[in-house]
């Protein structure tokens, strides 16, 4: 099995298909998000919460990363959001899916994979939500965050137009966001 329908299978058994994308999602290349500590965020494995105080590293998977854009010289620039759809709780998931961060402009490093050693994203701008650890209540079971990663439209630098809701970074102004819808908008 390639590693792509691996992360399907992996994302329909823990039911992130559908709660969170829908079942015609098709996975494009691979990412990996890895917390300060040195733990790496595995499908379906778990964390204390202070395990996830700091702010993670995204890291591209150069095995399929592409650096351009097929029909020009531009950068494929990313957007990544991570969500937690089971907020407050798995069984009343009321605030479905809470935004814990969003930020845009990821680009893969500018080295090819066998040229370098450092796979983070490069950031080329701050974060359009700033992180925000998770904190489930006591008592609320396990909660599932999920990272996304979308491809950028276009040609042209991709900016989330000031007002928007993305930019809250308040408890009330992070609930209840659709990543999947957020992409498809843009």
């Amino acid at each position: 099995m390639d590693p792509l329908t691996s992360v399907i299978e992996a994302l329909k058994h823990d039911k992130i298909i559908p709660d969170v994308v829908p079942e015609t999602f098709n996975p494009s290349l691979l990412f990996s998000i890895g917390y300060p500590s040195g733990k790496e965020v595995l499908l379906g494995n778990e964390f204390t919460v202070d395990e996830t105080q700091d702010e993670p590293s995204i890291n591209f998977t150069p095995l399929n990363m592409p650096t351009e854009q097929a029909d020009s010289q531009e950068e494929v620039s990313y957007t990544l959001a991570m969500v937690d759809p089971d907020a407050p709780s798995r069984a009343e998931p009321l605030y479905k899916s809470f935004r814990h961060w969003l930020i845009t402009g990821l680009k893969s490093p500018r080295d090819s994979a066998s040229t370098t050693s450092d796979l983070n994203a490069l950031e080329s701008k701050p974060a359009t939500t700033p992180y925000r650890p998770p904190g489930p209540r006591p008592g609320s079971g396990l909660h599932r965050y999920v990272f996304l990663l979308f491809q950028e439209p276009g040609s042209t630098a991709f900016t989330v137009p000031a007002g928007s809701p993305e930019y809250g970074a308040a408890l009330e102004e992070r609930r209840s966001w659709d990543a999947v819808k957020f992409a498809e908008s843009k």
